[in-house]
């Protein structure tokens, strides 16, 4: 690795923050999404199975 690179991931001795800010900030924006996704799939099987099939659609 070269001095530059080892110098911008070191982002002047503050590196170790910094990095962990983006890895915690990236893994709750995953956690958020994936949770998001889970929930609405609950919903709309729970929401299948309250409603009668074809419920909600008028073919006039």
């Amino acid at each position: 690795m070269t001095n530059e690179l080892r110098e911008f991931f070191a982002m002047g001795g503050y590196g170790l923050f910094v990095w962990s800010s983006y890895g915690l900030t990236a893994l709750l924006l995953v956690g958020n999404l994936v949770l998001a996704v889970r929930r609405e799939r609950r919903v709309i099987r729970e929401l299948s199975r309250r409603l009668p099939v074809g419920a909600g659609h008028d073919p006039a």
